[in-house]
């Protein structure tokens, strides 16, 4: 009797490894763009809760504050963009009301956003009077490159008693005398202001000029009483090569001083 040898026939075998490699690129292709869209799901939601914890932390320190300042008047012993004409080094750079689009920088650079002033206030949430006036301190809105956050600098008014205020400091150098500057948004592009009084009117202190200097004599941040901060985040998500996630949020906010 004739030896019978099961098994499949060439013909036979091409067709099934066919059909074995297209269902497992049908695998491939679908595990791939789930796990493409989970990240970019993940991306949106990091970009979300930054941006309402931004709103949150913005509204509840500016729309408290007592004004917007042109430049810190106490002294910062960490200050990261000196004013070169200030000895000492302990007073930000002057900022002005102009209206404006603040990229985030390159690793390794700062950038001062906005300065304003808060009533200081004690370890029972009283504000602290010198007399009639209430003793201030101030803050610091500003950029960070490496870590493209928008940060939160606190300048404690040492002469105030019982203050419950800590001035901060960059993460490299915080402790817990000096806690940590702290994050208003993560993964920030770039911001964009403008700046209002009560009736709605732009105002910009570049809009007009001193005839006889020629220098910029606009209105400036003692008079606005309403900011617009738009912050635009992107993030990178998981298996993307470019910002695939871009978002932005617009916070505009009464100043009490208004």
């Amino acid at each position: 009797m004739r030896n019978r040898q099961g098994g499949f026939t060439i013909p036979e075998l091409i067709v099934v490894l066919a059909v074995s490699l297209a269902l497992s690129n049908l695998i491939i292709f679908f595990g791939f763009n789930f796990w493409r869209t989970a990240a970019l799901q993940q991306a949106d939601q990091d970009t979300l809760i930054s941006r309402l914890n931004a709103g949150d932390l913005l509204r509840e320190n500016l729309g408290e504050s007592s004004g917007l300042i042109i430049q810190n008047g106490l002294p910062d012993s960490n200050t990261l963009n000196a004013d070169p004409n200030q000895a000492g080094g302990q007073y930000w750079v002057p900022i002005h009301a102009i209206p404006s689009h603040v990229l985030v920088g390159n690793s390794g650079t700062t950038t001062p956003l906005l300065y304003f002033r808060k009533y200081s206030v004690n370890t029972s949430k009283n504000i602290i009077l010198n007399g009639t006036v209430p003793y201030e301190d101030e803050f610091v809105l500003y950029l960070n490159g490496t870590s493209k956050q928008l940060l939160m600098r606190s300048i404690a008014n040492t002469n105030a008693p019982n203050n419950r205020l800590l001035s901060s400091c960059p993460l490299a150098i915080a402790s817990s005398s000096c806690p940590a500057d702290k994050v208003v948004a993560d993964n920030v592009a770039s911001i964009d202001s403008r700046y209002f009084s009560r009736n709605g009117t732009l105002l910009d202190y570049s809009s007009s000029t001193d005839p006889n200097t020629g220098n910029y004599n606009g209105p400036d941040f003692p008079v606005v009483e309403v900011i617009e901060l738009t912050i635009n985040l992107q993030v990178k998500a998981a298996l993307e090569h470019t910002n695939s996630t871009q978002n932005s949020t617009v916070i505009r906010i009464a100043l009490r001083n208004s």
